[in-house]
């Protein structure tokens, strides 16, 4: 299933949800989700009668072993501005960031070029991943992540997203579309 949460900016407040139900006609494949997951994805979005500026996926973007995660592939397909943000490392080495939210560790591929950047979200939890998917720089990508993480390690539209997409938010006036 595939679910999306629209917010405002820079109020985080709901304006819209939707959730799309798909087969998987792609196998799972370590390296490849994207091929499975993104015809969801795409068909769930195609339904947001709200428009959105920014995508910001749970995901990787740029930080793949073949620099073109999830994200990546999501922008280039809707020509979007597009965040891969993930809760674990797929690819890049970094040094651990800072104890306190706001602190940033560059990610590096083999070649040492940045792809990506290890970010403190809250004071003592693990850091998030975040990668540039598309039309969007690394330095914004980090920024928004942060803005949209007042209260949780994960930032609200991902977390309220999933939290959708398993049927968590009935009670908190979010309903599947």
């Amino acid at each position: 299933m595939a679910a999306v949460v629209v917010l405002t900016f820079p109020g985080l407040e709901l304006m819209e949800t939707r959730t799309r139900m798909a087969a998987c006609t792609f196998p799972y494949v370590p390296g490849y989700l994207s091929f499975r997951e993104v015809p969801a994805l795409v068909a769930c979005l195609e339904r947001v009668r709200s428009g959105f500026d920014v995508l910001m996926c749970d995901a990787q973007g740029l930080a793949h072993p073949r620099r073109m995660g999830l994200a990546t592939h999501v922008g280039i397909l809707l020509d979007s501005p597009v965040i891969g943000c993930a809760k674990s490392v797929l690819y890049g080495e970094f040094t651990e960031p800072g104890r306190r939210k706001g602190s940033v560790s560059h990610m590096r591929g083999r070649d040492g070029e940045i792809v990506g950047a290890a970010v403190r979200t809250r004071d003592g939890v693990k850091p998030v991943y975040v990668s540039v998917g598309n039309r969007i720089d690394l330095e914004t990508s980090v920024d928004l992540v942060l803005s949209c993480s007042p209260r949780y390690r994960i930032p609200e539209p991902l977390r309220l997203a999933h939290n959708l997409s398993v049927g968590r938010l009935a009670g908190r006036g979010l309903r599947r579309k």
